[in-house]
């Protein structure tokens, strides 16, 4: 399978090329429902991580939620 490259939380990563942001999420072992999707400078909601490919080049952050009190 072909690797891309994307930034991820401003480090260069490699990733398959096939994934989406939901497959991405899985690749690192996160649960989608703990953080919050930025795709090139755009909040991708939880509903369409599915089926937002992860491209050549994209800029991904991901905020993890924090508990506490």
């Amino acid at each position: 399978m072909p690797m891309i490259s994307i930034a991820l939380n401003g480090d260069p990563r490699q990733v398959p090329g096939s994934l989406t942001l939901a497959g991405l999420l899985d690749h690192l072992g996160l649960d989608p429902r703990t953080v919050v999707v930025e795709q090139n400078r755009a909040i991708v909601r939880r509903p369409q991580l599915a089926e937002t490919p992860v491209a050549e080049g994209d800029v991904i952050e991901l905020v993890h939620f924090v508990g506490g009190g």
